[in-house]
This record gives C-alpha cells, sequence and structure tokens, in this order.
C-alpha cells in the first residue's frame, strides 16, 4: 500500500511531489524502524515470558483441573459404599439386666424367679427390602460416570466459547495494528498536500485523519479490554489453585495467569459430527434426532435415575410385608436357701408388626413414589424438547454464518477492496473528496473484522452443535487445523497493504 501511495503522488507538480515524497519516505522508514525495533522488542519478550495457549491445550487443562469433577467422584464412591452397607442385616442387639428381685431384701437366691439374664434379638427387615436399597444406590451411583462426562463436554463448549471471544478480540487488534500505519500515511499525505496548497484538501481533512487515528486508539483500547477479559475468564479453568488431589492421579501443571499470555494465530477448522444432518433448513423430524440424543450423557444419567426411582417403588411397596424379630435370652437362676441347685432358664421368641392399616400410609408411601418416577420421566421429555430446539436453533444459525462467510469472502471483501482503491484513486488525481477515502477504508476495515467475527461465531455454532452429537467430549472440538491462514479476511487485508 506504501508504494502504491508514493507512486500515485508522483502526479503532484514537480516541488509539491518532492515534498510530499519526502514527507511519505520520512514517514515510511521511521514507521518502518519503529515496527522493525517494536517487533523485535516484542519477539524477545514473547520469547522469554509469552505463553501461546491452543484450543487443545486449554480445554485439557480445564479438565484435569476442575475440582467439580474430583467432588463428583467422591459422591459416586460414597453411594458405592453406601450401597454395601445398605444390603447388609442389621445389627443384633444383646440384653442384660436382673430379672424378678426381691425388693424387700434384694437377696439373689431369696426367691426362685430371680434370674440374671442375657439376651439377643434380630430383626429382619420387610420382604426383600436389604436386596431392593442396595439395587437403588447401585442404580443411583451408576449415574455419575456420565455426570461425569456430561460435564466434561459442558466444561469444553464453556472454555471453548472464552477462548475464541478472546481469539476474536486478538485478531481483531491485528487487524486494526496492521491498517493503523495506513491510516498515518493517508494523515501525512493530507497534511502534505494541505501544506504546498495542491489540489482540493482541506483543513478538515486533516482533522478529520486525525479523528480516525483517535478512533482507532479507541477501538483498541476496546478490543484489549475484551481480550484481556476473556484471557482472565479462562483463568478460572487454567487455574491449579484449589484443585484437591486424588491418590494416585497425576495432573498436568496449570498455566499462570500472571504472565503475557497469547492465542494461537490459527483458527481451529473444527469437525462436525454428522454432518449429514446439516445439509437442509428443514428441521429435522424429532424421531430421527432421538436415538442421538437418547445417547448423551446428561440424558443417559437422567434415565439412571429415573431406574434408581423405579426401584424405590417396589421398595415401598416391601412395606405391606412384616418385619420380623426373633429373640432368645438365657436365665441364670442362684441356688435355694437350702443349698439346693435351681435349673436356669432359656427362652426363645419371635415377634413381627401387622401393617393391616394401609390407606393413610402404605398406599400413600406408593403411590408418593410412583409420582416421583413419573416427574423424573416429564424431565426427561422436557430435556429432550430442551436439546432438540436448542439444537435446531444452532443448526439455523451455523446454516446462515456459512452463507454470510461465503458472501463476505467471495462478494463483499473484494468489492471493499476495489471500492477503497477507486476512491485513493480518484483522490490522488484530484477528482475525490478525502474524507470518501477514509469513509471506504474504515468501511473496508469494519468488513475484514465482520468477516473474522463471523469465521469464529461459525467454530462457536460447530462448538455447541458437537455437544448435542458427541458420544466422547474431545469430538466436540476435533478440528483440523488451516494451515492456509487464519482467517481469510486477515489474509485479504494483509494483501492490501503489498
Amino acid at each position: 500500500m506504501t508504494l502504491s501511495l508514493r507512486s500515485r503522488v508522483e502526479i503532484f507538480r514537480p516541488g509539491q511531489a518532492a515534498a510530499v515524497t519526502t514527507l511519505l519516505l520520512c514517514a515510511v522508514m521511521s514507521s518502518s524502524y519503529a515496527s522493525a525495533e517494536s517487533s523485535e522488542y516484542a519477539s524477545k519478550i514473547q520469547a522469554t515470558k509469552t505463553k501461546v495457549l491452543t484450543l487443545n491445550m486449554v480445554t485439557r487443562s480445564a479438565q484435569d483441573n476442575d475440582p467439580w469433577l474430583v467432588g463428583n467422584r467422591h459422591q459416586q464412591d460414597s453411594i458405592e459404599s453406601l450401597s454395601v452397607a445398605s444390603g447388609t442385616l442389621p445389627d443384633p442387639k444383646v440384653s442384660i439386666g436382673l430379672a424378678n428381685l426381691a425388693t424387700d431384701t434384694a437377696d439373689f437366691n431369696q426367691e426362685g424367679m430371680t434370674q440374671f439374664k442375657v439376651g439377643i434379638m434380630q430383626t429382619f427387615p420387610r420382604g426383600d427390602s436389604l436386596s431392593i436399597k442396595r439395587k437403588n444406590l447401585e442404580l443411583m451411583s451408576s449415574q455419575y460416570p456420565y455426570l461425569r462426562q456430561d460435564r466434561r463436554a459442558k466444561v469444553i463448549v464453556n472454555v471453548a466459547h472464552q477462548w475464541l471471544d478472546a481469539y476474536k478480540a486478538q485478531e481483531s487488534i491485528a487487524l486494526i495494528e496492521r491498517d493503523r500505519s495506513l491510516f498515518e500515511q493517508l494523515a501525512d499525505v493530507a497534511e502534505a498536500s494541505y501544506s504546498a496548497a495542491f489540489g482540493n484538501t482541506r483543513q478538515q481533512d486533516i482533522v478529520r485523519a486525525q479523528l480516525e487515528l483517535t478512533r482507532l486508539e479507541d477501538r483498541l483500547t476496546v478490543l484489549n479490554l475484551q481480550r484481556d477479559v476473556a484471557l482472565q475468564r479462562l483463568s478460572e479453568w487454567l487455574s491449579t489453585d484449589f484443585v484437591p488431589q486424588q491418590a494416585g492421579v497425576i495432573r498436568e501443571g496449570g498455566y499462570v495467569m500472571g504472565g503475557l499470555l497469547s492465542l494461537d494465530k490459527n483458527l481451529p477448522d473444527i469437525k462436525l459430527i454428522k454432518p449429514n444432518l446439516y445439509r437442509s433448513e428443514v428441521p429435522i423430524q424429532s424421531q430421527l434426532l432421538y436415538p442421538y440424543f437418547e445417547a448423551h450423557a446428561s440424558v443417559r444419567g437422567l434415565e439412571q435415575k429415573i431406574e434408581a426411582s423405579a426401584t424405590g417403588i417396589e421398595l415401598a411397596r416391601q412395606k405391606y410385608k412384616p418385619e420380623w424379630s426373633v429373640n432368645a435370652s438365657y436365665g441364670y437362676r442362684d441356688e435355694d436357701l437350702m443349698g439346693n441347685e435351681r435349673a436356669d432358664l432359656f427362652s426363645v421368641g419371635v415377634s413381627f408388626d401387622l401393617p393391616i392399616f394401609t390407606a393413610n400410609k402404605q398406599d400413600k408411601e406408593v403411590q408418593s413414589a410412583l409420582s416421583s418416577t413419573e416427574a423424573l420421566r416429564a424431565e426427561k421429555w422436557l430435556m429432550l424438547r430442551k436439546m432438540m430446539a436448542s439444537f435446531e436453533t444452532s443448526k439455523a444459525q451455523l446454516l446462515r454464518l456459512d452463507q454470510r462467510s461465503t458472501l463476505y469472502k467471495d462478494k463483499l471483501l473484494p468489492q471493499m477492496h476495489d471500492q477503497a482503491e477507486a476512491s485513493l484513486t480518484s483522490y490522488t488525481n484530484d477528482d475525490g473528496d478525502f474524507s470518501e477515502v477514509v469513509r471506504a477504508r474504515i468501511a473496508e476495515l469494519n468488513a475484514n473484522i465482520d468477516a473474522l467475527g463471523i469465521d469464529v461465531d461459525r467454530q462457536k455454532s460447530r462448538v455447541q452443535l458437537n455437544y448435542f452429537l458427541m458420544t466422547d467430549p474431545n469430538q466436540i472440538i476435533a478440528s483440523r487445523t488451516n494451515t492456509s491462514g487464519t482467517n481469510k479476511s486477515a489474509g485479504n487485508q494483509e494483501q492490501h497493504h503489498e
């Protein structure tokens, strides 16, 4: 772009053209020297302090350092241990005492009925309550692996969105930085033309050029804020602080958020799971989506919870059966007053309750268990409906974003570039307005930033769609590295400067 500006200055009158050319050469040389010095310094800093974060690195670290997964595993261990305990008979009860002791003398051998008694009693729960309780807790514990799988998937989606937000801000900054030198040169040309009293350059053109530079500085400040905020949000997932350690588990080191951080320059090209589902804008029938969503970790976890609740119905029905207890006791008696031995006594018995008043107790408990199970089934249908609606929403967004991406790359960006070149040619030929040159360049920059935003939003939609269809969380961000460049808009912008 600098060469094209210099070539167009040659149409000025000899004295004025020489002055403007000299000014441009000085501006370009000083800008190049400053850029080279700044790039060298930045490279040294980057080599020593900057840590480049790729999407795979960030999502892997987020999963490795998630305390929720550790807590969930402990909850599963707790329920599994409880299931073993609940399937065991209750401990027997032992009784020790003195029976029928004479109150007048408190003499142990005075009365024949006086005895030292030791007894034991064992209770047997109703029906198959023990095995049903154990099965119920085992089913409850079986939902936790699915909960962890769904948690990993949601963490990947969340972290990927935050990474892409930071990436969008970072690359927008790079686009503006590449164009800022161009606007500075335009301002120098306007000032040189105004000083040489050549053409239609006016003082307001100089002011306009300086104003646009100031606005670019403000946009850079806003984008730097967005990038810093997104990176700090990632610190929740990258930090190893307050992460409990499990025995036998070796964790990867986290990323210290206090130093300089940057993101990979390559925007991942995330592969869609089941791409044949996105060939039409017509909503997919729910019968076709149901098998995919039924296998989703969140749905399978809820299904395990429903099965556990169904065993609760059978457990409530066991209360119609009696609870049995068996007791036995041994009574020791001392010799009588004449020294004759007395026979010891042995007792054995059985006790049980009679659940005959069931209308307001057992019947209601069974009804409560049935209602709880049906409520969970309704929750499952609501979850499936919500997932299908969210899937269709993300699908519609992706299809429209793909259309916009094609429109930008094939038509809008080339047209914006041609418009900017034509306005600059008209101005240098003293047949155009400086404000139009600035507007065209600003429009081209905005179009490149919009194209970048579209590419980022496409990857966000792919991440969200992959969440619904994944069977392994790592499938969500499985991608092919885009070796042709970070994004086409940035590549076009670089070509415009040549």
